[in-house]
Protein backbone atom coordinates (compact mmCIF):
# COMPACT_ATOMS: atom_id res chain seq x y z
CA UNK A 1 0.00 0.00 0.00
CA UNK A 2 3.00 2.38 0.80
CA UNK A 3 4.67 1.86 -2.60
CA UNK A 4 1.19 2.20 -4.49
CA UNK A 5 1.16 5.85 -2.76
CA UNK A 6 4.61 6.74 -3.29
CA UNK A 7 4.09 5.66 -6.70
CA UNK A 8 1.16 7.53 -7.07
CA UNK A 9 2.71 10.74 -5.58
CA UNK A 10 5.74 10.79 -8.07
CA UNK A 11 3.89 9.87 -11.10
CA UNK A 12 1.33 13.35 -9.88
CA UNK A 13 4.57 14.74 -9.50
CA UNK A 14 6.53 13.82 -13.06
CA UNK A 15 2.54 14.44 -14.16
CA UNK A 16 2.45 17.90 -13.27
CA UNK A 17 6.32 18.49 -14.27
CA UNK A 18 4.81 17.66 -17.76
CA UNK A 19 2.02 19.56 -17.93
CA UNK A 20 4.14 23.11 -16.76
CA UNK A 21 6.95 22.02 -19.53
CA UNK A 22 3.84 22.66 -22.28
CA UNK A 23 2.03 25.44 -20.50
CA UNK A 24 1.39 28.66 -22.99
CA UNK A 25 3.89 31.37 -22.14
CA UNK A 26 6.57 29.09 -20.69
CA UNK A 27 10.25 30.55 -21.61
CA UNK A 28 13.38 29.28 -21.55
CA UNK A 29 16.67 31.88 -21.49
CA UNK A 30 19.97 30.48 -22.89
CA UNK A 31 23.49 31.91 -21.93
CA UNK A 32 27.04 30.60 -22.20
CA UNK A 33 28.54 29.96 -18.61
CA UNK A 34 32.14 30.92 -17.79
CA UNK A 35 33.26 27.20 -18.61
CA UNK A 36 31.77 28.06 -22.35
CA UNK A 37 29.19 25.67 -21.99
CA UNK A 38 25.88 26.76 -23.38
CA UNK A 39 23.02 26.71 -20.63
CA UNK A 40 19.30 26.62 -21.07
CA UNK A 41 17.39 27.99 -17.32
CA UNK A 42 13.83 28.60 -16.90
CA UNK A 43 14.63 30.39 -14.25
CA UNK A 44 16.52 33.39 -15.83
CA UNK A 45 20.33 34.53 -16.54
CA UNK A 46 22.49 34.70 -13.32
CA UNK A 47 23.53 38.39 -13.31
CA UNK A 48 27.19 37.29 -13.96
CA UNK A 49 26.23 36.77 -17.30
CA UNK A 50 23.76 39.06 -18.72
CA UNK A 51 26.38 41.59 -19.44
CA UNK A 52 27.41 38.80 -22.02
CA UNK A 53 24.16 38.41 -23.92
CA UNK A 54 21.58 35.43 -24.17
CA UNK A 55 18.77 34.54 -26.04
CA UNK A 56 14.83 33.98 -24.79
CA UNK A 57 12.99 31.25 -26.30
CA UNK A 58 9.71 29.94 -26.36
CA UNK A 59 7.99 26.71 -25.24
CA UNK A 60 8.71 25.54 -28.99
CA UNK A 61 12.40 26.50 -28.84
CA UNK A 62 12.14 29.32 -30.99
CA UNK A 63 14.48 32.36 -30.42
CA UNK A 64 11.60 35.16 -29.59
CA UNK A 65 14.42 37.80 -28.18
CA UNK A 66 17.77 38.09 -28.81
CA UNK A 67 19.87 40.75 -25.87
CA UNK A 68 23.07 40.96 -27.14
CA UNK A 69 26.00 41.97 -25.30
CA UNK A 70 26.67 44.57 -23.47
CA UNK A 71 29.48 47.08 -25.59
CA UNK A 72 33.13 47.01 -24.17
CA UNK A 73 35.29 50.03 -23.16
CA UNK A 74 36.38 50.60 -26.71
CA UNK A 75 33.06 50.02 -28.73
CA UNK A 76 31.60 52.59 -26.00
CA UNK A 77 34.40 55.06 -27.03
CA UNK A 78 33.91 54.43 -30.58
CA UNK A 79 30.53 54.70 -30.17
CA UNK A 80 30.55 58.37 -28.24
CA UNK A 81 33.26 59.29 -31.17
CA UNK A 82 30.64 58.58 -33.80
CA UNK A 83 27.95 60.33 -31.94
CA UNK A 84 30.08 63.73 -31.61
CA UNK A 85 30.90 63.27 -35.24
CA UNK A 86 27.37 63.40 -36.06
CA UNK A 87 27.38 66.18 -33.83
CA UNK A 88 29.59 68.00 -34.83
CA UNK A 89 28.74 67.35 -38.71
CA UNK A 90 24.94 68.13 -38.21
CA UNK A 91 26.33 71.97 -36.32
CA UNK A 92 28.16 72.83 -39.44
CA UNK A 93 25.58 71.72 -41.69
CA UNK A 94 23.20 73.94 -39.52
CA UNK A 95 25.39 76.88 -39.53
CA UNK A 96 26.98 76.90 -43.42
CA UNK A 97 24.37 75.48 -45.56
CA UNK A 98 26.54 76.14 -48.58
CA UNK A 99 29.74 76.68 -49.67
CA UNK A 100 29.67 80.77 -50.71
CA UNK A 101 28.05 81.06 -46.83
CA UNK A 102 31.02 79.40 -45.16
CA UNK A 103 33.38 81.25 -47.44
CA UNK A 104 32.25 84.59 -46.76
CA UNK A 105 32.28 84.03 -42.90
CA UNK A 106 35.77 82.90 -43.08
CA UNK A 107 36.54 85.84 -45.24
CA UNK A 108 34.87 88.19 -42.52
CA UNK A 109 36.43 86.44 -39.65
CA UNK A 110 40.19 87.07 -41.51
CA UNK A 111 38.95 90.53 -41.91
CA UNK A 112 37.87 91.42 -38.47
CA UNK A 113 41.27 89.81 -37.04
CA UNK A 114 43.37 91.57 -40.34
CA UNK A 115 41.93 94.94 -39.33
CA UNK A 116 42.55 94.85 -35.47
CA UNK A 117 45.90 94.37 -36.04
CA UNK A 118 46.03 97.21 -38.80
CA UNK A 119 44.52 99.09 -36.12
CA UNK A 120 47.44 98.83 -33.59
CA UNK A 121 49.92 98.94 -36.50
CA UNK A 122 48.77 102.65 -36.83
CA UNK A 123 49.07 103.29 -33.26
CA UNK A 124 52.66 102.05 -33.25
CA UNK A 125 53.01 104.42 -36.30
CA UNK A 126 51.62 107.17 -33.87
CA UNK A 127 53.75 106.00 -30.88
CA UNK A 128 57.08 106.45 -33.53
CA UNK A 129 55.93 109.56 -34.00
CA UNK A 130 55.20 111.12 -30.91
CA UNK A 131 58.91 109.51 -29.78
CA UNK A 132 60.79 110.66 -32.37
CA UNK A 133 59.12 114.19 -31.14
CA UNK A 134 60.17 113.57 -27.01
CA UNK A 135 63.51 112.54 -28.77
CA UNK A 136 64.16 115.47 -30.49
CA UNK A 137 62.82 117.99 -27.47
CA UNK A 138 65.74 116.01 -25.10
CA UNK A 139 68.25 116.43 -27.56
CA UNK A 140 67.51 119.93 -27.98
CA UNK A 141 68.21 119.80 -24.10
CA UNK A 142 71.50 118.20 -23.87
CA UNK A 143 72.31 120.32 -26.81
CA UNK A 144 71.55 122.90 -24.55
CA UNK A 145 73.59 121.85 -21.49
CA UNK A 146 70.56 121.17 -19.70
CA UNK A 147 69.63 117.66 -18.49
CA UNK A 148 66.60 115.87 -20.11
CA UNK A 149 63.33 116.27 -17.93
CA UNK A 150 62.20 113.59 -15.81
CA UNK A 151 58.83 114.12 -17.33
CA UNK A 152 60.31 113.76 -21.02
CA UNK A 153 62.26 110.24 -19.74
CA UNK A 154 59.10 109.20 -18.33
CA UNK A 155 56.85 109.97 -21.52
CA UNK A 156 60.05 108.06 -23.10
CA UNK A 157 59.44 105.06 -21.19
CA UNK A 158 55.68 105.22 -20.98
CA UNK A 159 55.82 105.23 -25.22
CA UNK A 160 57.86 101.98 -25.05
CA UNK A 161 56.14 100.41 -22.66
CA UNK A 162 52.82 100.79 -25.35
CA UNK A 163 54.72 99.86 -28.04
CA UNK A 164 55.77 96.35 -26.75
CA UNK A 165 52.26 95.92 -25.91
CA UNK A 166 50.93 96.40 -29.26
CA UNK A 167 53.89 94.49 -30.63
CA UNK A 168 52.36 91.53 -28.70
CA UNK A 169 49.01 92.13 -29.39
CA UNK A 170 49.79 92.26 -32.97
CA UNK A 171 52.00 88.91 -33.04
CA UNK A 172 48.79 87.65 -31.46
CA UNK A 173 46.59 88.44 -34.41
CA UNK A 174 49.05 86.88 -36.50
CA UNK A 175 48.74 83.54 -34.52
CA UNK A 176 44.63 83.94 -34.40
CA UNK A 177 44.99 84.60 -38.05
CA UNK A 178 47.12 81.31 -38.25
CA UNK A 179 44.32 78.96 -36.42
CA UNK A 180 41.62 80.59 -37.93
CA UNK A 181 42.55 80.03 -41.22
CA UNK A 182 43.70 75.93 -39.98
CA UNK A 183 39.86 75.61 -38.40
CA UNK A 184 38.13 77.02 -41.25
CA UNK A 185 40.44 74.73 -43.36
CA UNK A 186 39.45 71.94 -41.52
CA UNK A 187 35.87 72.53 -41.61
CA UNK A 188 35.25 73.41 -44.89
CA UNK A 189 37.29 69.96 -46.20
CA UNK A 190 34.45 68.16 -44.19
CA UNK A 191 31.58 70.11 -44.79
CA UNK A 192 32.67 69.73 -48.74
CA UNK A 193 32.40 66.38 -47.95
CA UNK A 194 29.04 66.17 -46.35
CA UNK A 195 27.44 68.18 -49.06
CA UNK A 196 28.78 66.43 -51.67
CA UNK A 197 30.05 69.30 -54.06
CA UNK A 198 33.85 70.06 -55.34
CA UNK A 199 35.80 72.74 -55.15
Amino acid sequence: MLRFCLAAVLGLACLQAWAGAGAPGMLLYRYTDSHGVTVLDRQGVPPEYIGKGYQVLNQQGRVVQVVPPAPTAEELRLKQQAQARADADAQLLSTYPTLEEFDRTRARKLAEVDTMAQIAQNNINALQAQQGAVQSQAANEERAGRPVPQSMLDQLQEIRQQREGLESKIAGYAQSRAQVEQDFAGQRVRLVELLGAGG
